[in-house]
């Protein structure tokens, strides 16, 4: 399981024409699920993700969780970040988890998160086009894997 972890100013969801999450100040989570995951990879994902010390404390420096600034969350499924380009031009898909799969452990994470956080979770429609907007704040990017057994 894969998170690509965005501190924000603010973040937004649309499908179609219609808004269907936005955020505040947190972090955007683009979220990608291996066809080897299971529920531990979520619950770790989850924790690392609500604990990382990403947002600045009084003296500036990177010291405090989103559980203790009260940020908001906003998740977006994302199988793309499992695409492998090694071989031609044309991404391969085969590592991310099929849509059944994938969809089940997304809710599972969302549901974790919730329990972890203050401010409930906003989340994208697993499977739409959706347009991402946000503006990054810092920028702050983080690449967080959890790799299975099976890698």
């Amino acid at each position: 399981m894969v998170a690509l972890l965005q501190r924000v100013r603010h973040a937004s969801v649309q499908v179609g024409a219609a808004t269907v999450a936005s955020i505040g100040p947190g972090m955007l989570i683009l979220l990608g699920v291996h066809e080897a995951d299971t529920e531990e990879e979520v619950a770790w994902l989850a924790r690392k993700c609500t604990h990382l010390r990403i947002f600045p404390d009084a003296d500036g420096r990177m010291n405090r969780s989103i559980r203790e600034t009260g940020g908001e969350a906003l998740v977006v499924s994302q199988f793309t970040l499992y695409g492998d380009v090694a071989r031609g031009n044309r991404p391969s898909f085969d590592r991310a988890a099929g849509p059944g799969k994938a969809e089940t452990l997304y809710g599972l994470f969302l549901e974790r998160l919730d329990e972890l956080l203050v401010p409930p979770v906003r989340s994208g429609i697993f499977g739409a086009m959706m347009d991402v907007e946000l503006t990054n704040d810092g920028p702050v990017t983080l690449w967080i894997e959890r790799l299975h057994a099976e890698s």
